[in-house]
This record gives structure tokens, C-alpha cells and sequence, in this order.
């Protein structure tokens, strides 16, 4: 008998069971399906961004960083904490403020069209990278567990059928019931984990012997580095302040308060989390030194007990599950909310909003099963695709924080400068005088909006924004 796929396969269960539980809940209105009628409680929204945060990236992804770099790999999931502390400090309310559902909802109502339209487009294509990150590192899990039965193709098949079937079932009460104990089983599997594997492997300072002289491995700082450990901090800072995922989950708060600490408190949680998926990579090094970066951190788990095995494999398949679920949620609510709604039936009844909803999920869940079966590279790709928020939060921190500055066409020039500046970076080399492009991101969309205001006649009054 394969005890870790039994593990695995009674985790699944327990998913669906959840999801049953969450359809009854989420029944009757399509805001109890998209915001779970805003009655979300402090502890659902923590283990929400919990959930979405430490996913694949956060724990395969981590882990193969750590193997080529070291320890500092972990700063990747300390940078999200840190992000979500200070969206629940700087926004969260604000947020609350607009009852709003989308991003693209607070364009329509303080911009162009143009605008709207383009940030709908942008963070539909932030979300369907991301989301396809987690087909990648479910379909790792899977091949590592069982790689008679599961190729990495497999594999990632069979994540989308779980992740498309539970976000489908019960939209954000799926979501946010079933993180109770995905991060419940994340952590504790994780933690388990990396104790017994330190332990197997003689300590830290057997651990330190094994492994390359010329890769400073348990440093904190220098595998990474200072400049890029502060880019980390930008971008998922960048990222928490305006990618829909994130903001969908505040929302769904039943106050402003619930929103706040729910957020500081899973930020909290994030910070040390990171740097026990690393310590688990760089323990892989020096056990598997020849294999995949991708797969280094499922082949240790697969070579402790049984038991411990399956458990923390789950709880690997767990952190993609949480995530792929509230990712795949937000953007079927982008395209029903701000596309079929908006543009092509404003008059949609509330069951069938739901019904294109719900299909939504299903179409936009296959569309990123395609874009895994061609993304190599975890946290760097990552690190491209979550770039594009800079735009987003340009606009809103004006928008909240410094209204007078803000002209009706700003948005849209800020979205496309955003996307011009992304693909000079991919394929002008000569634009790369940065250490990464979320610095030039920054400047350029920073002094497009400025540049807006001074051009542009059409104004948007502080009333409008309070």
C-alpha cells in the first residue's frame, strides 16, 4: 500500500466534503459566491491570505531557489508577509470605504472606459500566470509521489480537476472553509518536516559539510542578496496593495477591523514560514544533488516515514490548492463582473451572473493548465508576471491617498506604459539598468501619472474618491 497517496487521496476527500458544505453556504446570491456575503471572520480572512500566499512559490518554488542559492530563498515568502502586513495597515479600509468588488470596478468609476477595460485585461493576465505556477508545482508533487502513475503532465491534470472542481462547487466559502485546513496542514506538515529531516541529516552542522564551499547556503543574506531580497519587498508589497486575489479577500471581510487584523495576522504568519521550505531545499542538495531544482524538495519529503510523508506532501499539494482556488475565483469574477456584466449583459439576473461565473471558472482554469504546460522557472516568472501591478498600485494609492492628482485618462496611460515598459525589458537588453524591472515600473508609471495630471484637463474631484 502507498501510505502518502492514501494520505493524499483522504486530503482530496476532505476538500470535496468541504466544498459540499461551502456550496450550501455560498447558495442563493452571486455575492455569497463571489464575497461570501461579506461575512467573512478574522480568522477565515487570515488563513485566506495565508492560503493564497505560501502556495507553490512559496514552498516548491522556495525550495528550488534555495537549492541552486541557499537560505535567503525563504526572504520570498517574508516579502509577501511583509506585503500583506501593509495592505491591511494602508488600504484595507479604504477598500472597505468604495464597496467595491473588483480593481477594475474602481477605473470604471474614477476613469475612462479605456482605462477600465485595460486593467481588466492586465489583471486577468497577472492572475492566469500566477495561477498557472500552481499546476507546475501540483503536478511536481504528484510525479515525485507517485512517478509510476504521474508525469509532471500528469500531475498538473490532475491539480487543475481538483483546483477547478473545488472553486466551482463553493466560489470564496470553498475557498476561504477549505484553508482552515489547508494551512492547518501546511504547517504542520512543513514544520515536521524540516525537524525530522535536520535531524536524519546529523544537524546543521553535518548539514553545513555536505554541502558546495562556493555557495553560501545558510546565509541569511548572501545567496539571494541585499538588492534582491529589497526587490522581493517591492513587488509583493506592489502586489498586495492591488492584485484582485488579495483585495477580493478583504472584501469579503464583514468589516473594516476583521479585514485589518485578519491581514496583519496572516502576515504575521507568513514571515518564518519561508525559511523552513528552504532549510528543507538545501537539505535536498546535499541528498540529491543531481536532480531537478523543481523536484528537489518533494524527492526529501518522499524519503522520510510513510506517514510523515504523505502528510507533508499534502500539505505541499495543500499551499497549491489554497492558492489556485482564490486565484481561479478572482479572475472568473473579473470576467463575469467586469466583462459580461459591464459590456454585454448589464441587466444579467443574479442566477445567471452566477451560472457565467461558475463558468468561468471552469474556462479560465483550462486556459492556465495551457500557459503551466510552457512556464519553466517558479519564483522567476513569478517575479515577471507580478510586475504589471505596479500600474495598479500607482493608480490606487493616488486614488485613495492623493485624489486632486488624478485625471480621467490616467489610468490607461499608466496600464500601457506599464506593459511597453515590461516588454522592453524581455527584449531590449539595453533597458536593463536595474537590478529588476519593478524599479523601472515604478518610475515609469509614477511619472506617467504626474505627467497625466499636467497634461490632462479632465479632472477627478477629492469628492469623488473619498
Amino acid at each position: 500500500m502507498n501510505i502518502p497517496f492514501l494520505i493524499v487521496c483522504i486530503y482530496i476527500l476532505l476538500l470535496f466534503i468541504i466544498s459540499y458544505f461551502a456550496q450550501r453556504r455560498s447558495a442563493g446570491s452571486a455575492t455569497n459566491y463571489i464575497l461570501a456575503g461579506r461575512q467573512l471572520t478574522t480568522p477565515l480572512i487570515t488563513v485566506s491570505i495565508v492560503g493564497l500566499a505560501v502556495g507553490g512559490a512559496s514552498t516548491i518554488g522556495v525550495a528550488e531557489q534555495a537549492y541552486k542559492v541557499g537560505l535567503s530563498a525563504g526572504w520570498y515568502t517574508t516579502a509577501w508577509g511583509l506585503g500583506a502586513i501593509t495592505m491591511g495597515m494602508l488600504v484595507a479600509k479604504k477598500y472597505r470605504q468604495l464597496n467595491i468588488t473588483t480593481i477594475p470596478e474602481l477605473l470604471g468609476r474614477y476613469y475612462d472606459k479605456k482605462g477600465m477595460i485595460a486593467g481588466i485585461a492586465c489583471q486577468i493576465l497577472i492572475q492566469l500566470v500566477v495561477m498557472s505556477l500552481q499546476y507546475l508545482a501540483g503536478g511536481s508533487i504528484l510525479c515525485a509521489l507517485m512517478p509510476e502513475i504521474f508525469t509532471l503532465t500528469t500531475g498538473m491534470l490532475t491539480s487543475a480537476v481538483v483546483f477547478i472542481s473545488v472553486t466551482m462547487t463553493g466560489g470564496m466559502w470553498s475557498a476561504s472553509l477549505s484553508n482552515l485546513l489547508n494551512v492547518s496542514l501546511k504547517y504542520i506538515g512543513i514544520i515536521l518536516a524540516t525537524i525530522v529531516s535536520v535531524t536524519h541529516a546529523g544537524g546543521l552542522k553535518n548539514i553545513e559539510a555536505q554541502l558546495p564551499a562556493n555557495v553560501p547556503y545558510l546565509s541569511f543574506f548572501d545567496g539571494v542578496g541585499i538588492t534582491g531580497i529589497i526587490t522581493w519587498i517591492l513587488v509583493l508589497v506592489t502586489v498586495n496593495l492591488s492584485l484582485q486575489s488579495i483585495i477580493q479577500i478583504s472584501l469579503g471581510a464583514k468589516d473594516v477591523q476583521t479585514a485589518r487584523r485578519g491581514f496583519v495576522i496572516g502576515g504575521l504568519m507568513m514571515l518564518p514560514i519561508g525559511f523552513v521550505s528552504a532549510l528543507l531545499g538545501i537539505i535536498a542538495k546535499t541528498m540529491f544533488p543531481d536532480v531537478s531544482p523543481a523536484m528537489a524538495l518533494p524527492m526529501t519529503i518522499m524519503s522520510l516515514n510513510p506517514v510523515l510523508a504523505g502528510i507533508t506532501l499534502a500539505a505541499l499539494w495543500a499551499a497549491d490548492v489554497s492558492t489556485a482556488c482564490s486565484l481561479l475565483l478572482s479572475s472568473a469574477t473579473l470576467f463575469s463582473q467586469d466583462i459580461y456584466k459591464k459590456f454585454v449583459n448589464p441587466d444579467v439576473s443574479d442566477k445567471t451572473f452566477l451560472v457565467v461565473t461558475k463558468a468561468s471558472v471552469l474556462i479560465l482554469g483550462l486556459l492556465t493548465l495551457i500557459l503551466a504546460m510552457t512556464i519553466s522557472g517558479i519564483i522567476t516568472t513569478l517575479m515577471i508576471g507580478l510586475s504589471l501591478t505596479a500600474s495598479f498600485s500607482v493608480i490606487v494609492l493616488f486614488t485613495l491617498f492623493a485624489p486632486s492628482l488624478c485625471r480621467r485618462n490616467a489610468a490607461f496611460y499608466t496600464i500601457m506604459v506599464s506593459l511597453v515598459v515590461l516588454i522592453l525589458w524581455q527584449t531590449v537588453p539595453s533597458v536593463r539598468i536595474f537590478p529588476h524591472v519593478i524599479y523601472l515600473e515604478w518610475i515609469a508609471c509614477v511619472g506617467t501619472f504626474l505627467l497625466t495630471y499636467l497634461l490632462d484637463s479632465k479632472v477627478i474631484t477629492a469628492s469623488e474618491c473619498a
